[in-house]
């Protein structure tokens, strides 16, 4: 019986350092998360979504831009339907991030892999990649980290709902610039030498060249690509 507990002890200490480590490296996503959620929650208290459809959106869609659109839209009277598609046309760069993060992720059951992807958002995106590149960390570090980074979420969301018959002009509190301000810094961390900033700079400006002919939730994939492609070309010719 003593043995058993000896071979358990470790075990259970590394798990715990795993959480603890993956809530840690989650802090930089909440500290962006939690402002953005308090604004969605208020602009749901606002156009009528009471305090558990609000929850029930973080929950289950958990979409930062899809989420605050889906809002904009029940509130002009939009169908279910064209709620649906525009929130599928928003997310649709997330079969992107799927897909550079599969090779590090063969080693997790399907269940595991449908969790890791339902929670896996921009920001987690950011840090996983630069992490993975390193070493691929135990799975537990990277579900508490995308678990932390949803429940800062679900609590921010909370709180706007709450909040929101106090708060009246949530555009004059600046809390849209959170979000865009903490993903730069995160892309940030990934820029390992020239081609990496390139690659930055090129998806940047050609997703806001996109963005203003009209390609709307399209300019980010069409960015992505040609940035990736043009990436790639010019590695492989300095290889050379």
């Amino acid at each position: 019986m003593i043995n058993h507990q000896a071979k358990d002890e470790p075990r259970d200490k590394n798990a715990r350092s795993a959480i603890v480590k993956g809530m840690k490296d989650a802090t930089p996503i909440v500290t962006g998360y939690i402002p953005i959620a308090i604004a969605f929650g208020i602009l749901a208290s606002q156009v009528g979504i009471g305090l558990w459809g609000a929850v029930a959106m973080s929950v289950f869609v958990f979409a930062g831009s899809a989420q605050l659109i889906a809002v904009g839209m029940i509130g002009e009277g939009a169908s279910m339907g064209t709620i649906v598609f525009t929130t599928f046309l928003v997310n649709l760069r997330h079969l992107l991030m799927s897909s550079a993060l599969s090779p590090f992720l063969r080693n997790l059951s399907r269940k595991e892999l449908a969790w890791f992807g339902f929670q896996m958002t921009d920001e987690t995106f950011a840090i996983h990649s630069a992490k993975f590149r390193v070493a691929v960390p135990p799975a537990l570090e990277s579900f508490a980290l995308n678990s932390t980074a949803q429940l800062s979420w679900v609590g921010g969301t909370i709180v706007g709902v709450l909040a929101g018959g106090m708060v009246k002009d949530v555009e004059g509190l600046g809390l849209d610039y959170a979000l865009p301000a903490m993903f730069i810094a995160l892309v940030f961390m990934q820029i390992r030498n020239n081609i990496y900033f390139m690659v930055g700079a090129l998806a940047g400006t050609v997703a806001v060249f996109l963005n203003l002919t009209g390609f709307g939730a399209w300019s980010t994939i069409g960015a992505t690509i040609l940035a990736a492609t043009s990436g790639v070309i010019v590695e492989q010719w300095k290889t050379k």
